[in-house]
């Protein structure tokens, strides 16, 4: 029987007022350590006052009730699983490949068997980095589960520390290729934000409604539309019913592309998270079944460039759009102009 998840409550006094949130509730719960507690913050698993909390730095207001969850602990490692990998280069510091549509990358609730560290820990007997921890070995960014495309995994340290400094810096080169609901407009553009986790969902993320706001973390995405489909009865001349866009990101945070476009007025097609609840697609006014059953995100990782983080030779690859998003484009292909 699976132990239930704990939870740990705190309520703040004046002496607390103005502490850092992480400080002050790792003083508070002395089995949790700092960095423990900064991992289940980031997750979602702190409320204050019943709304949730994301940012460790944020100041303790007195009177506040904390409350954070702490999930029961997964006392397996990742077994070695075969798997069949595209493997795009590979050497004794680095493997990069194509992530499927469908396959996690790591371990989490609901998928703590066939993931790609499974997958990976069998085709590198073992040599992957052990800096990502035990259940994300080798692991230094991710794909949502259903985003196809590029990525890159660590087998030494001393690529795992190289290519984190990169991502961190912002100096890898990522290009994503989405289709959208509604074509942007302007149709190329720059999108700045701040990110933040949902206070309603904590599975989903959101841009503060005061764009003044400096709650959550700064997200910036680059877009150039690559072609329109359709055109949009219910807006201004030239604006498609759906768009082809190329997404270049200057910051990678968790489902970056999905909430900036749907920000804008274009939810990625497909996208069950973060899409239109009726039909997810072009509504009532497409009837092709195929558009009908095409259920996740359109978003494939089509460019990874960075500099070998131990030879320090520039890397770049691309990877075509997978099947399922070839005939999504044929079909919105034949949209009438």
């Amino acid at each position: 029987m699976n132990r239930p998840e704990d939870t740990l409550t705190a309520t703040a006094d004046d002496e607390a007022r103005g502490q850092r949130v992480d400080r002050w509730l790792t003083a508070q719960f002395e089995t949790l350590s700092r960095s423990r507690l900064k991992t289940l913050v980031d997750s979602g698993q702190l409320t204050c006052n019943g709304i949730v909390l994301s940012d460790c730095s944020a100041k303790v207001m007195a009177g506040a009730v904390y409350v954070l969850t702490v999930p029961p602990p997964v006392a397996a490692d990742p077994t070695p699983e075969k798997m069949d990998l595209d493997i795009l280069y590979e050497d004794d510091d680095l493997v990069v490949l194509v992530k499927p549509v469908g396959l996690a990358v790591h371990p989490a609730p609901g998928n703590w068997s066939g993931t790609l560290v499974h997958g990976l820990l069998h085709h590198c007997a073992g040599s992957l980095s052990g800096i990502g921890g035990v259940e994300r070995p080798g692991i230094v960014h991710r794909l949502d589960k259903d985003t196809s495309g590029v990525m890159v995994a660590a087998k030494s340290d001393a690529a795992h520390k190289g290519m984190t400094i990169q991502f961190s810096r912002h100096s890898v080169e990522r290009a994503y290729i989405a289709f959208t609901r509604h074509s942007p407009n302007p149709k190329d553009g720059r999108i700045e934000t701040q990110l933040m986790r949902s206070s309603r969902d904590r599975t989903k993320f959101e841009v503060p409604h005061d764009p003044n706001s400096t709650a959550g973390k700064h997200a910036i995405t680059n877009y150039v539309t690559l072609a329109r489909y359709g055109q949009d009865p219910h807006a201004s001349i030239g604006a498609g019913l759906a768009a082809k866009i190329e997404c270049r990101l200057e910051t990678g945070r968790t489902h970056q592309i999905r909430v900036h476009m749907a920000h804008i007025g274009c939810h990625l097609l497909g996208d069950p998270v973060y899409g239109s609840k009726r039909g997810r697609l072009l509504g009532s006014e497409i009837c092709d079944p195929f558009l009908r059953d095409f259920r996740r995100q359109a978003l494939h990782a089509a460019v990874l460039g960075f500099k070998h983080p131990v030879t320090g030779e520039d890397l770049r690859f691309e990877s075509e759009l997978p099947e399922d998003m070839k005939a999504l484009e044929r079909v919105l292909g034949k949209l009438p102009q």
